[in-house]
C-alpha cells in the first residue's frame, strides 16, 4: 500500500469524524460507510462519556473537530513530504497510550500507519472506546490496513520499537523495560504563559481557552503563568470570566472545592473567583481548578530559565516575539508537525533501519 493510499484512507476518516464535531451530528450523504458506522459512532461516544466523566460532550466534540480538520489531504501531504516514507521497511511498533484527553494517542497511531508500519496498541482504561472503532472504520475504507492494527490488554510482546507515554514515574519504568528497543518515552509536561500586563481582553480570553480546554488536563493546557511584580490579577480574572460555567461539571466543581479546602487549611495564600484559584508556586504542574503563578523581574532571565527547564514545558504562550512562542488561545490547536515533547515522531519511525 503506497503512502498516497494510506493518506487517502485517513482523509476519508477525517470526513467521517467531521460529522461528529457538531452539537447535533447528522450523517452526510457523501461520507463513506455511514450506514454501518454512523449510529455505532454515536454509541461509542456515549460509552466514552459514561466511562470517563472528564470526557464531556464538549471535550469530545472539540477533540474530534481538531482531528477532522487535521485529516485533510493537503495537511497530510505537506506534513509527510519531507520524510522518505516510501523507503521504510515495515516493522511492528508498540504504542502505550495515555488517557488524559480524548484520542490523545491518535497522533502516534496516525504516524505509525502512515509510515507503513504495523501497530500494537495498549490503551489507557480512561480512553478505550473510540480508537478501536475508528480503526475498524479505517480497515473497511482501506482493506490493506487489516492485520496491521492490533489492540491488546496483555503484556506487550513481539514488537520492534515502542512509543510510550506516561507520568514521570512510569517513564522511569519504561526507560528500563524498553532499554533494548528503539523508543520514544514521553513524560509529564505542562504549558506556561508569560504575561506583561499589556495583554488585550481578546488575548486573555484566548488564554482562558488555553487553561480550561479539557479542564486543564492536557500537556498543552496552561497550568502556570509568569507575571511582572506589579501585575494586576483582576485583568487575568477578567479574561477567565467567560469560563464560569465550568462549575456545571460535577467533577470539576468537586476538585475546586477539595483543592480550595486544602489550600485554606494549609494557610496558603490564594486568589480565586469562584471557579478558578491562582497560587504562587515554583512548580509547573498545578492541580485541577488551579493555576500557579510566579513573578519575574527580567524577561531575558525568564527566557533563560524556561530554556533550562525545557524538559518540563510543552508550550510557552506569549506575545513577545520570543523563540517558539504560541499566541494566546492557540495551544489546543496543534499542527501535525507540533510533536509532543519536541521529538519528531516521523523521523524516528522512518529511521528505524538505521538504529
Amino acid at each position: 500500500m503506497a503512502l498516497a493510499e494510506r493518506i487517502n484512507a485517513f482523509v476519508k476518516l477525517g470526513a467521517f469524524l467531521e460529522q461528529f464535531a457538531t452539537e447535533n451530528p447528522t450523517p452526510k450523504f457523501a461520507v463513506l460507510l455511514n450506514d454501518p458506522f454512523f449510529d455505532g459512532m454515536l454509541h461509542q461516544l456515549k460509552l466514552t462519556q459514561e466511562n470517563n466523566g472528564w470526557f464531556t460532550k464538549e471535550n469530545l466534540r472539540f477533540a474530534i473537530g481538531n482531528w477532522a480538520k487535521a485529516l485533510q489531504q493537503e495537511h497530510l501531504e505537506n506534513w509527510t513530504k519531507k520524510y522518505t516514507i516510501e523507503d521504510v521497511s515495515a516493522q511492528k511498533i508498540a504504542i502505550i497510550m495515555a488517557g488524559n484527553i480524548p484520542l490523545v494517542g491518535f497522533h502516534d497511531f496516525l504516524s505509525v500507519l502512515l509510515c507503513g508500519h504495523e501497530v500494537l496498541i495498549k490503551q489507557s482504561s480512561n480512553d478505550k472506546h473510540l480508537l478501536p472503532y475508528l480503526a475498524k472504520y479505517l480497515e473497511y475504507v482501506e482493506p490493506s490496513f487489516k492485520g496491521k492494527i492490533t489492540f491488546t490488554e496483555e503484556k506487550l510482546e513481539e514488537f520492534d520499537a515502542v512509543i510510550a507515554t506516561g507520568s514521570n514515574n512510569t517513564a522511569r519504568y519504561f526507560e528500563y523495560y524498553f532499554k533494548d528497543k528503539p523508543h520514544i518515552i514521553r513524560k509529564n509536561r505542562n504549558s506556561v504563559a508569560i504575561l506583561t500586563g499589556d495583554e488585550t481582553e481578546e488575548q486573555l480570553v484566548g488564554l482562558s481557552d488555553d487553561i480550561f480546554t479539557y479542564f486543564g488536563l492536557g500537556c498543552r493546557s496552561v497550568s502556570k503563568i509568569f507575571v511582572p511584580k506589579d501585575y494586576d490579577f483582576q485583568l487575568f480574572f477578567g479574561g477567565m470570566y467567560n469560563k464560569s460555567d465550568v462549575m456545571n461539571s460535577a467533577k470539576y466543581a468537586n476538585n475546586y472545592d477539595y483543592n480550595k479546602a486544602v489550600y485554606l487549611m494549609s494557610l496558603f495564600d490564594i486568589l480565586e473567583n469562584g471557579f478558578l484559584m491562582i497560587k504562587e508556586d515554583e512548580k509547573y504542574a498545578s492541580p485541577i481548578a488551579t493555576v500557579f503563578y510566579e513573578y519575574y523581574d527580567n524577561l531575558d532571565a525568564l527566557q533563560e530559565k524556561l530554556r533550562a527547564e525545557a524538559d518540563n514545558i510543552q508550550c510557552v504562550v506569549a506575545d513577545l516575539g520570543i523563540e517558539n512562542e504560541i499566541q494566546f488561545g492557540q495551544t489546543q490547536h496543534p499542527e501535525l508537525h507540533d510533536y509532543a515533547d519536541g521529538v519528531d515522531t516521523l523521523m524516528f519511525l522512518t529511521n528505524l533501519d538505521h538504529k
